[in-house]
């Protein structure tokens, strides 16, 4: 067991080796416009708060940057950036390409021969651009239109090779292709159908209009979501790093722990090439174990390894749940030669590895070789979440989304929750830059959002249930019933309800603001009605509101993931409620 953990520690938190020496000459990391970078590169916020925040961006040779926007509105969908003045800052900002079917979570930003390329929840669409003019002026041509959405994991990131192709990903409607999706228990279904439409990546003509799914080549398979993909120009081949499924503790708690939940399975690092099947929905990439792991809706319990030899392996493995949301293969001059034809990755952030601390909220960066990573993953770019410990995702500052690169071979990072730009340049001696430059970012692979989570000492429920179960007592037992189950007539069940656990979409926020304003009326729960009314719990403080649902949430059979203060507080800010200490 000693090893097992020794081996696991070293698999994810093993630093730089750097002798007594050269650790006297390490230069502190200082933030540069927000974020923390290796020694030698500075950081220049090209944009604030853009109007509708930011997914996935590029950047014309002009200079001239397009941004997809994560809340399109009615004058567009997208966001064009110009720097008239050369202070680095872009003054000229305007929205463009308005389209019926905008969502929040349509991705890909990508310009291509002289045409810009985005995506919708369920279209791929390009513009002619024009160096000349900011806006691009030509007609919004329909390249690929998907018939099945929009659904779970419906974003559409875009690649593009050197023989006229584009591909796209087609995420699965599932997390893990159950006949219930997302019911615990729930076995998955035979052969899973959703395979043929979904859950991989499929080729186009790049230039054909109207294209359907039936239109297109499906390239590879067995790939539940990805966001993050890149053509490697270099060796003419795709590749993507891909979300893991989730939720394994909450769909089979007896098979596996809510620590196992958080740490399980990998974000694979994938190279693409025409037939790859990855494995999902049968198997998953369980990172210490180092093999593929049968997924417990076809029978597995963790351990079984099945036929997970028979698929295509990750080159690279990551921490779960970081969420990559996207890649970029560098070939520009301006950074040192060890980031020569090296991947950058965007990751998102965690979102569900409760009650352990998230992870992730970082660009990374993976030297490559002959097609391979030749090198542990780095941190490159970190700051972002504005402190070391983020325990829900909304208390990360800004999340990285987009990368894209300037013809001088500057770097360029959107987020997603301010809407803030980045662009990365290098300053310093592309000759002398190794190890010692590196140090200091590598040392932070030691904070809460790198390191693997303790099973015991980093449970952030650890300490609050005992608190939760006495305010429950005390505020709702008297008409829930000490078991949850409701009096069966008036006060409805707490346990299995939808209103305590959401859905996919509805998260937290449904059970928090329910606790905060009260509820009067007749609803239905579990389809079942009932008429009755609960008193506002405002005058709790957020800890206690905090702690409470965290327990209920927790138990009665409920197992769904903690509830912070941060998140009470900003239900109650959106309220309009005063905050109680």
């Amino acid at each position: 067991m000693r090893h097992l953990l020794l081996s696991l520690f070293l698999f994810f938190n093993w630093p730089a080796v750097i002798s007594n020496q050269s650790r006297q000459a390490i230069k502190p990391i200082v933030k540069n416009s927000g974020l923390l970078l290796p020694v030698g590169f500075t950081a220049t916020i090209v944009a604030d708060s853009l109007p509708g925040a930011a997914r996935h961006l590029a950047v014309n040779f002009n200079g001239d940057i397009y941004v997809k926007l994560r809340f399109p509105d009615s004058i567009g969908g997208n966001v064009a950036l110009r720097d008239t003045n050369g202070d680095g800052r872009a003054d000229q900002i305007r929205k463009f390409a308005n389209y019926d079917d905008k969502g929040s979570y349509g991705t890909s930003m990508r310009i291509h021969r002289g045409y810009l390329y985005f995506s919708s929840e369920i279209n791929v669409y390009r513009m002619k651009l024009d160096p000349k003019k900011l806006i691009p002026d030509g007609p919004l041509e329909l390249i690929v239109h998907d018939s099945m959405g929009p659904h779970e994991h419906d974003a559409k990131p875009l690649a593009f090779d050197d023989e006229g192709h584009i591909y796209v990903a087609f995420g699965a409607p599932s997390n893990g292709c159950q006949i219930e999706n997302r019911v615990p228990g729930s076995p998955g279904m035979n052969g899973c159908p959703l395979l043929k439409q979904s859950g991989g990546i499929w080729q186009f003509d790049e230039a054909k209009l109207n294209q359907e799914q039936k239109d297109g080549k499906r390239y590879a398979t067995g790939l539940r979501s990805v966001v993050a993909m890149d053509w490697n120009a270099r060796e003419r081949c795709l590749y993507v790093v891909a979300h893991g499924r989730d939720d394994l503790h909450l769909l089979f708690p007896k098979k596996f722990s809510a620590w196992q939940s958080a740490v399980l399975p990998a974000e694979e690092f994938l190279k693409i090439k025409e037939g790859s099947d990855t494995g999902w929905p049968y198997y998953y990439y369980d990172p210490f174990k180092q093999c593929k792991i049968l997924s417990p809706e076809y029978g597995g319990d963790g351990e079984k390894k099945g036929n997970g030899r028979a698929y295509t392996q990750p080159i690279m493995a990551f921490q779960a749940h970081w969420a990559p949301n996207d890649l970029l293969f560098y070939t520009g001059n301006l950074f040192p030669s060890r980031y020569k034809n090296g991947a950058f990755i965007a990751f998102h952030g965690a979102t569900n590895r409760s009650p352990y601390p998230q992870g992730g909220y970082f660009i990374c960066f993976v030297p490559f070789k002959n097609g391979k990573p030749a090198g542990n993953w780095e941190i490159f770019a970190d700051g972002f979440t504005g402190q070391s410990k983020v325990i829900s995702a909304g208390e990360a500052q800004y999340r990285p989304m987009g990368l894209a690169m300037g013809s001088d071979g500057s770097l360029y990072i959107s987020e997603t929750e301010k809407g803030k730009i980045w662009r990365i340049d290098y300053k310093g001696n592309r000759n002398n830059f190794g190890e010692m430059q590196l140090a200091g970012m590598e040392a932070r692979k030691k904070l809460p959002n790198f390191k693997l989570p303790n099973p015991a000492l980093d449970n952030q429920a650890k300490g609050i249930i005992g608190r939760g179960a006495a305010l429950y007592r005390t505020y709702c037992a008297g008409c829930h019933q000490q078991n949850g189950k409701g009096d069966g007539n008036l006060f409805p069940p707490l346990a299995g309800s939808e209103w305590v656990n959401g859905g996919p979409y509805m998260e937290k926020g449904l059970a928090i603001q329910t606790l905060l304003k009260g509820l009067e009326g007749p609803v239905k729960v579990l389809n079942k009605p009932y008429n009755s009314a609960m008193p506002s719990h405002a005058f709790l403080p957020d800890r206690d509101i905090a702690a409470l649902l965290t327990y209920i949430r927790s138990h009665f059979g409920n197992n769904s993931s903690m509830v912070t203060a941060g998140e009470v507080l900003q239900v109650r800010q959106k309220l309009g409620l005063k905050p109680v200490r």
